[in-house]
Formats: structure tokens, C-alpha cells, sequence
């Protein structure tokens, strides 16, 4: 994602650190086997608003598009996880469950904020 200019700073700083507390989920609950404190996955709705609130107008196409395309993987994949395979003892199905899960939560706010703004925007014209 390239930053042309300062107005999508935020979002795009916003969306890097969802990401990355998205892994941070997935990799922490398969080690400590509890679910995730509730305020975490909070803030991650809360990040998700703003990059979709941060989208700039001549990306929203391609925005959703992809978003679209992640969340319907990432349900997919929650839906059917049939990676049961363990490598050396690590359960892999049980990080990416929380990995997609938390990526969920990061997408969907984003994507409906913006499909939201879309259509407010077809609307005034």
C-alpha cells in the first residue's frame, strides 16, 4: 500500500497495526491456550472504523474489492479450517483460526464503513 500523500497516513497506520496485532492474537492464543481479552479484539474494531473512515475516495473501488475478498477468505476459511495438520507439536489450525477470526474483525468495520460512504456519496449525486 503506497502513501501518496498525508491524508492516508493515518489509515494506512491504522490498518499496519491491526494487522500486526491480528497476528499477535493468532500466535499468543495458540500458545496460552485462553481466549483473547475482549478489549484487544475491541481495539480492533476500533482500528478497522478508522481505515475505512481514512479511505480516500479514488481508492474505494479498490478497497472493496479486496476487503470484500478478505473477509469472504477469511470466513472460508474459518468455516471449513481443514489444516489439522501439527508441525512439531504446533497446532496450525487453531493460529490461523484466531489469525482469521482477528482479521475479521479488523475488515468488516472497515468495509462497511466505506460501502456506507459509497453509497451516501451515490446518493448526493
Amino acid at each position: 500500500m503506497v502513501i501518496k500523500s498525508r491524508e492516508n497516513l493515518i489509515g494506512a497506520w491504522a490498518f499496519f497495526i491491526g494487522i500486526i496485532i491480528a497476528i499477535i492474537v493468532g500466535l499468543v492464543s495458540d500458545f496460552t491456550g485462553r481466549t483473547v481479552d475482549p478489549f484487544i479484539l475491541g481495539v480492533l474494531v476500533l482500528l478497522g472504523l478508522v481505515v475505512g473512515y481514512f479511505v480516500a475516495e479514488e481508492n474505494v473501488q479498490s478497497f472493496l474489492l479486496a476487503s470484500v475478498s478478505v473477509v469472504l477468505v477469511c470466513f472460508a476459511g474459518l468455516q471449513s479450517i481443514v489444516l489439522r495438520a501439527a508441525i512439531g507439536g504446533f497446532d496450525i489450525s487453531q493460529v490461523l483460526t484466531a489469525i482469521l477470526g482477528s482479521l475479521l474483525l479488523l475488515f468488516m468495520p472497515a468495509t462497511i464503513v466505506v460501502a456506507v460512504k459509497t453509497v451516501f456519496s451515490l446518493a448526493n449525486r
